[in-house]
């Protein structure tokens, strides 16, 4: 099926082909992708997109010499092809197999790790400024896309990277943002002119010749701005100091490899913009790249079929909440930072358009952003994937908690994710929220719990954070009617003796589990802060062993947070925390991470075993 492909293994195999070939690899490349992905899920639309630039980056360019840092990370499935993994496709995102985003650790072509968005130009910066430090003849390439230009971080390294001088290169793979114009072949014409030897040459004689008369070198580089500024959306860019080439089209491998390999003569930090479609060469995921954006197993030839309706996830959960609670009070306001379909918000943009906000790409902005709509008024509810809340923390703390404002944070993805691996995981949150004075932190442990937490959150006139995992629930019956629940107060769930399990969240249902097998109490905690004294005390003063049951990071979680409590007090007993450990988990089966983490039924049962035994 593909005989060109087949003889491809590595980028040097690929420079020695003539470029009247790479058409077909493409084809075959494309090929592949899309019968790959569907037989193990995964990205597609972004990496169908990427195809042709794949191929004329590595064509062009030394690889692994020449630093390629792509952003974000879930375009990158053509490169892991070309670069010896073609064979590891079939074991992608699963336990032991390749990574969906490039990894350091798994290929000397992945030059720098980027599953989350808008450090790639920061990242060859420094890979640019390292070679010239050195000496080294090495070119630093930062391929953006998929919205990470929205991100400041993004603006910030342009910022830099203008002013440094050094031989930097950043592709912006534009495949839906409106800056720019329709590709043509007087954009190509242009490309093509601003980016030769003789354009060059052309400019370093005239500022040389201008040079001894200021005034003049001004003039003359003001006009140039204006004329390319005629053609081209890029003066923002050369305002920044970079030479801005483009927008040229990213399907057309002659302009691709033609303008590139006349850039890679060039000194100096260059900016080209390549246009891109979603979902290229695959009809139905040209015409819905976002419902072919990430997938799961599908047959390539029907398409992805819609499945019979299961249990409603806890995103579909948070959605249909923030509907009703929308039409309850007209101050709320949806906020997400670029996650309207991962964040269960699509409903709410369709009923709410006027109260509901995507920033981009841009958490920092998204949580001050509803810190200024709260200082006047309104009532924001930030639906932010835990991982992605890492980086707007200080945000959190000097815009949002010392202000003490009413900001809802709906955490998604809390706890392990499974194929998305320990870049996604949202293994820390409860650990970096607790510490935070005027917070507040519930788990809910089913779908029910989850929207009167919700409620309850949105009652209160400080920050609150409700943090649910990924997927389905339990399949509890979800109440129509809200009613807020008492703050900071946890339920015994099954009274036994001996042994309690103090479980938070996600871990109820294994605890329950585990107690009718070791006739244990189980209580559900429902809050981390504040936490059940009461509770908590009652248990320690009548069982031998307490045992608390999270699925974040052990260090500062809700476990410390009993441990804290007990010691305030002076309490004394014995207490086993069970949690995530101390390591990055690697990606995989959720059900099967959770279980070599020992938070299954059996792995809390010789946890338990052991404690009794010593």
């Amino acid at each position: 099926m593909y005989p060109l492909l087949d003889t491809i293994n590595t980028p040097s195999q690929l420079r020695a082909l003539e470029r009247k070939q790479l058409p077909q690899l493409a084809k075959e490349l494309r090929s592949f992708l899309i019968e790959s992905v569907a037989k193990t899920g995964g990205h597609l639309s972004s990496n169908l997109g990427t195809v042709e630039l794949t191929i004329a980056l590595h064509y062009v360019f030394n690889t692994a010499h020449d630093r390629l840092v792509w952003d974000v990370g879930h375009q990158t499935y053509a490169h892991k092809v070309l670069t010896e993994r073609r064979n590891g496709m079939s074991k992608l995102r699963m336990h032991g197999g390749i990574a969906g985003f490039p990894r350091r650790d798994e290929s000397e072509y992945d030059a720098f790790g980027t599953a989350h968005s808008s450090t790639s130009i920061s990242a060859a910066l420094g890979m640019a400024v390292a070679a010239q430090l050195e000496g080294i003849d090495r070119r630093s390439i930062a391929i953006i896309g998929d919205g990470a230009m929205s991100a400041g971080m993004a603006f910030e390294a342009l910022n830099n990277a203008g002013v440094m001088d050094a031989n930097l290169l950043v592709v912006l793979n534009d495949n839906d943002m409106s800056i720019s114009r329709p590709v043509g072949a007087l954009n190509n014409y242009f490309a093509k002119l601003m980016s030769g030897r003789f354009y060059a040459a052309a400019r370093r004689a005239g500022e040389k010749v201008l040079g001894v008369v200021p005034p003049m070198l001004e003039l003359a580089k003001r006009a140039e701005e204006h004329m390319k500024g005629m053609v081209t959306p890029g003066t923002l860019f050369e305002e920044f100091g970079f030479n801005y080439i483009g927008p040229i089209d990213g399907h057309d491998l002659n302009v691709l490899v033609t303008t590139l390999k006349n850039i890679k003569h060039l000194e100096g930090p260059q900016f080209l913009h390549v246009v891109t479609r979603k979902g290229a060469g695959y009809k139905v995921a040209e015409e819905d790249p976002i419902l072919y954006h990430g997938v799961n197993k599908f047959d390539p030839n029907a398409g992805i079929v819609p499945k019979p309706a299961g249990k409603p996830a806890y995103t579909q959960i948070f959605g249909d909440w923030l509907c009703d609670m929308a039409a309850q009070d007209a101050r709320l306001i949806g906020i997400t930072p670029a996650m309207r379909e991962g964040s269960g918000l699509v409903r709410f943009s369709q009923e709410y358009p006027e109260r509901y906000f995507d920033v981009g790409i841009a958490e920092q902005h998204a949580v001050t952003f509803a810190a200024g709509a709260a200082c006047d008024g309104l009532k924001p509810v930030v639906a932010i994937y835990s991982t992605f809340l890492q980086r707007a923390y200080d945000q959190l703390i000097h815009d949002v908690a010392i202000q003490n404002l009413p900001v809802v944070f709906a955490i998604d993805r809390a706890g392990l994710v499974g194929a998305d691996g320990p870049t996604h995981a949202g293994s820390f949150d409860l650990t970096y929220l607790r510490c935070i004075p005027n917070m507040t932190i519930m788990t809910p442990s089913d779908e029910n719990e989850c929207r009167q937490m919700l409620y309850t959150a949105f009652q209160m006139d400080t920050p609150v954070a409700v943090r649910y995992p990924r997927g389905a629930g339990t399949g509890a019956v979800v109440q129509k009617e809200m009613q807020a629940l008492p703050l900071g107060r946890g339920e015994v769930c099954q009274q036994g003796n001996k042994v309690a399990l103090l479980a938070f969240g996600s871990m109820l249902t294994p605890c329950l589990e585990v107690a009718e097998e070791l006739g244990a109490t189980v209580a559900n905690m429902r809050f981390v802060k504040p936490l059940d004294a009461d509770l908590v005390a009652s248990l320690a003063n009548n069982h031998d062993l307490l045992v608390t049951v999270e699925e974040n990071t052990i260090i500062g979680g809700a476990g410390s947070a009993v441990l804290e409590m007990l010691s305030s007090r002076g309490d004394q007993v014995k207490v086993l925390q069970l949690g995530l450990p101390d390591i990055f988990i690697d990606q995989g089966d959720s059900v099967q991470m959770l279980a070599d983490c020992g938070l299954d039924k059996l792995g809390i049962i010789k946890s338990i075993q052991v404690a009794l035994s010593t």
